[in-house]
């Protein structure tokens, strides 16, 4: 192994460590849950933005994004460019509603909306979703991207197998050991050093990317690049493409609103903001991130199509491509990246159960119970819960490695089952007032097990995101004829119980349209008419 990438890898993440530590050290807001899982509802625009950024960029979109633009074509940048028009949809619509209930997590809503019993049945299906899709895969993704770069197994001579596992250790130890000494304050301060250094590595890898494809020329690289294989650089997806184009307007648009808008590990640094204003001033600086994030998670992929025509194993195409042309000290800091974007993604994920489970689950059922809800106790029980997440994660997720249809491909369909689902109930909630909670268990009930039986027992013969529209809009309809034959007896009114200011953004309409019509000119650059054509 070399030393410099050695030495370079740990500067970086020690010197974020060291940051946290200086900026917290003095803080005495993790002793109550809402000072540990929220920050004491603290943060300024930079950290959420920086936060809300690094957490969705983890080390899965950098393996998953770019081995499918290596197999198939930038139209896996949909998910991306089409997460703008959601993220910006959120901030306008949602932040406003969660901040002005004052809402710790997202499935607080439907407790007000609908019943403590839907806020529950809500509560395990993210739980569930978190134990066997998100902090799995983030370790599992992790654990390639870091053999890739350092080749550990080549290194201590095991196998490929056992260097997962041994990576998959010692991410999920550290994370662990992070999330529960530090919280989510911890957190968002190192995401905002791991994003300036995700900055520069994207930059770095793009540069000697296409310096090495152009033999020492840039622009040669450049120009390779544009006129041959011109089918990589097609971002609009035909009809018999993995990804259609049409998607983004169907089952894509409701995923991405769900993950931006009601996912609990995503927004839970947006609800930790200081105010309404920063909070979508945060989410505005994340999108503004994702307008750049194919710098790292599709530019790598297409120039490893003209370095590595034959990938045996398509997952290595990120990693060995950073391992081949980065100088030993950017190899450094882009592992630094990828180890803080894993961190950051199972960090979140870890804060938000121990969110969920102790907030919605645990802390009612002492209540019930006529125990007294002590916060040391409630936040002693869900640090465990976090360390036994941890644990099982670090068992199952190299086992991913078997998975038929590859790795971004597992990502997204296992997700669907736990997102439309919720995105559902939420919206009908939203935009009714006397839908009653039976609606909701009933919409939750139908929605899971008959798309569960178009993924499993019968083929439908369309997209999974065309079935997840269309039986949102089928959802939908059930739980509005419910609402018709049962309503409640009175309207729903949304309470205002705000812990912070909800004035919004004044300026937020002009760069909202600037930041949309940056997300049009990116589907037009990698397009027939621009520079696949």
């Amino acid at each position: 192994m070399n030393l410099t990438i050695l030495l370079s890898f740990l500067f970086v993440t020690v010197a974020a460590a060291l940051v946290s530590i200086y900026v917290t050290r003095r803080k005495k807001q993790q002793q109550t849950p809402v000072g540990f899982y929220l920050g004491n509802r603290s943060l300024g625009f930079w950290m959420i933005g920086s936060s809300m950024f690094l957490t969705n960029m983890s080390a899965n979109q950098f393996i998953g994004e770019n081995e499918f633009v290596y197999t198939t074509n930038m139209s896996v940048m949909a998910w991306g460019m089409s997460s703008v028009l959601a993220m910006l949809l959120v901030a306008e619509f949602l932040m406003p509603m969660y901040l002005r209930i004052g809402a710790v997590t997202t499935p607080d809503f439907l407790a007000k909306r609908f019943d403590v019993q839907t806020q529950r049945i809500v509560s395990i299906i993210f739980l569930l979703g978190y134990f066997v899709n998100l902090i799995p895969t983030v370790l599992y993704g992790c654990a390639v991207a870091i053999n890739g770069i350092f080749h550990v197994d080549s290194w201590l001579g095991i196998s490929y197998f056992s260097a997962i596992q041994l990576i998959v250790l010692v991410v999920g130890v550290v994370g662990a050991l992070y999330n529960v000494l530090g919280g989510l304050r911890a957190i968002t301060i190192t995401d905002v050093v791991q994003g300036i250094g995700m900055l520069i590595g994207g930059s770095m890898i793009v540069y000697y990317g296409f310096r090495f494809l152009g033999d020492g020329d840039v622009w040669e690289g450049v120009r390779t690049l544009s006129v041959a294989h011109k089918d990589h650089l097609n971002a609009i997806g035909g009809p018999k493409d993995v990804l259609p184009f049409s998607t983004i307007f169907t089952g894509m648009l409701l995923v991405n609103i769900y993950y931006w808008g009601m996912e609990q590990y995503i927004v839970q640094e947006a609800l930790a903001s200081k105010n309404l204003a920063e909070s979508q001033k945060g989410i505005s600086l994340a999108v503004v991130g994702k307008l750049f994030a194919p710098l790292l998670l599709n530019v790598p992929g297409l120039i490893a199509v003209h370095l590595y025509p034959n990938l045996e194993n398509t997952a290595t195409a990120f990693p060995r491509l950073v391992s081949d042309i980065l100088p030993p000290v950017f190899i450094g800091l882009v592992a630094a990246v990828v180890f803080g974007g894993a961190l950051s993604t199972f960090n979140a994920g870890l804060n938000s159960t121990g969110t969920l489970f102790t907030m919605n689950l645990y802390k009612p059922w002492l209540e019930r119970n006529g125990a007294k809800a002590d916060e040391r106790k409630l936040l002693r029980n869900g640090k465990i819960l976090q360390v036994c997440v941890t644990i099982l994660a670090i068992i199952f997720s190299p086992y991913i490695m078997y998975f038929e249809g590859g790795f971004y491909n597992y990502l997204q369909k296992v997700s669907s089952f736990f997102s439309v689902p919720v995105f559902t109930i939420m919206v009908i909630g939203l935009l009714t007032k006397r839908v009653p909670p039976l609606a909701a268990k009933v919409g939750i009930l139908f929605f899971v097990t008959v798309y569960t039986a178009t993924q499993f027992l019968f083929d439908l013969q369309l997209h999974y995101l065309h079935v997840l529209a269309i039986l949102f809009l089928v959802t939908s309809g059930i739980m509005l004829l419910i609402g018709r034959l049962r309503p409640m007896e009175s309207p729903f009114q949304l309470p205002r119980q705000a812990a912070v200011d909800i004035v919004p953004w004044k300026r937020r309409h002009l760069y909202y349209a600037i930041l949309l019509a940056l997300m049009v000119g990116m589907f037009i650059l990698f397009s027939p008419p621009g520079i696949a054509g």
